[in-house]
């Protein structure tokens, strides 16, 4: 089993409900996004247009994150998640700086969203799993994951825009979506085979 995720870039309509669920469900702290949507105009009036790139770690089969990890923190675990054990991490960001997708972040200090007054009490009860000085990122929701639920992200995406499977059964709706239409990945040139999909609007 090889678990991914495809993301119907005709569907997304750039309500960040992905992005918000996500911080939701991990309690991360201010400016990190383990799920994110990206938007940017192209071309110019009368013809201009927005363009929607939902975004998260890729949980590449070759990842060079897991390459450079001096300690072993950032590894792969089952069904060929990319994971990172805190308790190993040391901070050095190799990993941050070998990912070609720049989806991880290096939680640097304590900090909350209203600053002087201080965390909220959801903040106290969702961040308190977060160590410090290490880096974090998207994990395919392994909680829900191990409550036989859907990420997040998939979850609550009010379009119906994520889809999430074993990449390995041709049978699953992500393995279809791929073949039917013709799924393609970011930066294939950067040879790290990833398991985030996208179908073309």
């Amino acid at each position: 089993m090889r678990l991914g995720m495809v993301i119907d870039l005709k569907r997304c309509m750039g309500c960040h409900g992905c992005q918000m669920s996500c911080k939701a469900e991990h309690g991360t702290p201010p400016g990190i996004f383990f799920a994110r949507l990206i938007k940017r105009e192209e071309g110019h009036y009368p013809t201009a247009r927005q363009i929607l790139l939902p975004v998260l770690c890729n949980h590449c089969s070759d990842a060079p994150c897991v390459e450079v990890c001096p300690t072993g923190a950032s590894h792969y675990a089952e069904h060929g998640i990319v994971d990172i054990d805190p308790e190993l991490c040391v901070g050095c960001r190799s990993c941050m700086m070998a990912c070609p997708y720049n989806n991880r972040y290096f939680n640097s200090d304590q900090r909350n969203y209203f600053g002087e007054a201080g965390p909220t009490p959801y903040e106290v009860a969702r961040s308190a799993r977060h160590r410090e000085s290490v880096v974090m990122k998207c994990d395919f929701c392994k909680d829900r994951r191990a409550e036989g639920k859907d990420p997040a992200c998939v979850a609550n995406c009010a379009a119906k825009g994520r889809f999430f499977g074993d990449l390995d059964d041709p049978t699953s709706i992500v393995s279809k979506l791929i073949k039917d239409r013709s799924g393609f990945t970011l930066h294939p040139e950067a040879g790290t085979n990833p398991n985030v999909y996208y179908l073309a609007p």
